[in-house]
């Protein structure tokens, strides 16, 4: 996977799956950016707890 440096993603999606986000995102008054950031926001608060999760465990010794 090429990782560039500008602050671009470039993904392909199928068209048709591309027609049915936009038509569902304008739908929710939501641009493909808002949705995007929001969901990513979400995965990456997701990912902290459980690392926090993990951090903390292993300081109990729970997990090895």
């Amino acid at each position: 996977m090429s990782i560039g440096s500008s602050g671009r993603i470039v993904i392909e999606v199928d068209t048709d799956t591309k027609q049915m986000l936009y038509s569902l995102l304008k739908k929710d008054g939501m641009s493909l950016k808002e949705w995007f950031l929001k969901n990513v926001d979400e995965y990456l608060g997701v990912q902290e707890q459980l690392q926090l999760e993990m951090d903390r465990l292993t300081d109990e010794g729970g997990v090895k």
